[in-house]
């Protein structure tokens, strides 16, 4: 097992924001992650990289508690998050945005190479890398994100939100690409608000619903659920 959450918790304030949260990425793995807005999808993703703290439960990564590692020790560990909104320093290149995703040591020492790899897997990119990021396209600033979180070279890509306020065509790229990445052997945990796409692309699915797993299973016997589409 590469990623186990163990009935984790945690709360804003006194307020719980997820209750007994069991979910398992495992090697080579496509995950979706979906439920209407308020969830507790954001929430989890935070939880899993470090920029939530925990109340209760635990993370594991192969076996080991990570739960209170910093954002940066799961990133050389093999966690990269493309977060919500994309996040990108608006002021600097594209190039520059890139290769911030390459701070560890190993990534560092391959980071031409991840470079040319981004490139590949969004021509684009590759047109646009002395371009200020702040000037481009929200479809292109996606490329961007999950672009430099790819520098990291993440054995588990966690995505939030990835087609959030982009044309139906780009959704469809953007879609294409995630299981390109996951088919080259990067585990993906995507968090999705369009639930047909998520299911149509992942093997299994957990449900959120006001901070509580309320399902889970194979992503293809979900999508056949009247509640659930």
């Amino acid at each position: 097992m590469m990623l186990q959450l163990h009935n984790v918790q945690v709360n804003y304030g006194a307020a719980p924001a997820l209750w007994g949260i069991d979910l398992e990425v495992r090697t080579g793995e496509l995950v979706s992650v979906i439920g209407p807005n308020g969830a507790g999808k954001t929430t989890l993703i935070h939880a899993i990289m470090g920029l939530n703290r925990l109340s209760g439960g635990t993370i594991s990564w192969e076996g080991e508690v990570i739960s209170t590692l910093p954002p940066s020790r799961l990133c050389e560990r093999g966690l990269a998050l493309v977060p919500e909104s994309r996040r990108l320093f608006t002021g600097m290149t594209v190039r520059e945005n890139l290769e911030l995703g390459a701070m560890h040591p190993a990534a560092k020492k391959r980071r031409a190479d991840s470079l040319e790899r981004v490139c590949d897997l969004f021509p684009a990119v590759r047109q646009k890398l002395s371009q200020v990021s702040g000037t481009l396209s929200g479809g292109q600033q996606q490329m961007v994100a999950i672009g430099r979180a790819l520098m990291a070279l993440p054995r588990v890509l966690l995505l939030d939100e990835p087609s959030l306020g982009l044309a139906p065509t780009i959704v469809s790229d953007m879609f294409r690409v995630i299981q390109s990445i996951h088919q080259a052997g990067t585990a993906v945990m995507l968090v999705e608000q369009n639930v047909s796409r998520a299911l149509a692309i992942s093997s299994r699915t957990y449900v959120l619903e006001n901070g509580r797993v309320i399902a889970q299973g194979a992503s293809d016997e979900l999508a056949n659920r009247p509640e659930i589409r």
